[in-house]
């Protein structure tokens, strides 16, 4: 799920198959690495000032891509609240593990026909994940919004008194109804002044039915009282109860407005259920389309590059190093040795740097600079810090 793979590339010394076996040499596989053939097809090659001109716009296109599919993977983590099972199933590429799609690689030429050129195929997945990634953020916006809103309402039924929605605790019986001059009004009290309440609540202003005070809800720090008053002291009598902390909701007894609010909430919980399914679907789908789509993205890349740095006619072998453990520092080191002949620049070899620090490269621009083709492909999708949506 959290893999790192290094796609490489070297040219062909004698042959493409020698090379590949002098990788394997230096780096026996299941002892550092896992090594595999990436398999890229004869694409066209075009002329050497397009590939050029092509190279800035394909990592552009590569760091686009990848972090759509890394914000799909990671609302996926978010829907599924972390469940790593439910998510390691959802997060498949055409049924397969990461690993597995990726150390068996093959070109989809139905999507990706490759009598295309390159800016062709490049365009072709360039809108294909633009596409993906603006339905994405209409189907997330929609869906946030609808549970945000179902969320406030249930915070609503379920914060302090001071604040919850009061329809699912109160009763019918516990309200004068009806009436032209008396009034029920709902009072949250403090636990710890429930004697000082009882005591003098009749006494904070004139025209209070005495003895009308009953608790009716409590929870962990307050009480709910309800208590009969005249109307046109109710004013006053809420001002008096403020001086002594005691909170007045502002709440009438409407069994019209107790429904509809009902309503709404099974509304929202309904609407809500009916759009996960749906919507876990278009994830799994296009997180899939999205991921094949930068795969295939990353071998163009390694095409047009090897042709830029090792020259006509084609001839290179593409390959996929899994690093083992925390081999990363080594098998860099190892490389550099195999490979440091191909650029005479490296030939002062890579600084001394420490484990944890970036592995031994040239500096090259923003980027680390190796005497061969190297791109990154990092398969970490529960990171939830990065590529928020």
């Amino acid at each position: 799920m959290n893999d790192e793979y290094w796609l490489i590339s070297a040219p062909g010394e004698k042959t493409c198959q020698h090379t590949w076996e002098k990788l394997n040499k230096a780096l026996p596989p299941n002892n550092l690495t896992e090594n595999n053939k990436f398999h890229i097809p004869d694409l066209k090659v075009g002329t050497l000032d397009l590939l050029v001109g092509l190279s800035d716009d394909l990592l552009k296109s590569d760091t686009y891509i990848e972090s759509v599919t890394k914000k799909i993977a990671q609302y996926m983590v978010e829907i599924y609240e972390g469940n790593k099972n439910k998510i390691s199933e959802a997060l498949l590429i055409n049924g397969t593990d990461f690993n597995t799609y990726l150390s068996h690689f093959q070109w989809d030429t139905a999507k990706f026909p490759i009598k295309l050129s390159l800016v062709s195929l490049t365009d072709i997945i360039n809108k294909k994940v633009s596409q993906i990634d603006s339905e994405f953020k209409l189907r997330s916006t929609q869906y946030n919004s609808l549970k945000k809103d179902l969320q406030n309402i249930e915070r609503k039924n379920t914060g302090s008194l001071a604040t919850r929605n009061l329809n699912d605790i109160v009763s019918k019986d516990q309200f004068v109804l009806g009436s032209e001059y008396i009034i029920t009004l709902v009072v949250v009290v403090p636990k710890h002044q429930y004697k000082d309440w009882l005591d003098s609540y009749e006494s904070l202003t004139d025209r209070v039915v005495p003895r009308s005070s009953n608790v009716v809800f409590e929870d962990e720090e307050n009480g709910l009282y309800t208590v009969s008053v005249f109307r046109k002291v109710a004013d006053e009598f809420k001002h008096h109860a403020r001086e002594k902390r005691f909170t007045v909701r502002d709440f009438v007894y409407d069994e019209d407005q107790m429904l509809a609010g009902k309503s709404e909430i099974d509304k929202l919980s309904t609407g809500a259920k009916k759009a996960y399914a749906p919507l876990l679907r278009w994830l799994q789908v296009n997180f899939n389309e999205s991921f094949v789509s930068w795969i295939h993205l990353k071998a163009i890349r390694i095409f047009a590059e090897s042709v830029l740095r090792y020259g006509l006619p084609v001839n290179f072998v593409a390959i996929l190093i899994k690093p083992l453990k925390k081999n990363h520092k080594k098998v860099r080191e190892i490389l550099f040795q195999l490979f440091k002949h191909l650029d005479s620049t490296s030939a002062s070899g890579p600084a001394n740097i420490s484990e944890n620090d970036e592995i031994p490269g040239l500096n090259y621009g923003q980027n680390e600079y190796y005497p061969y083709v190297c791109f990154n492909i990092s398969t970490n999708f529960l990171d939830t810090s990065k590529n928020k949506y």
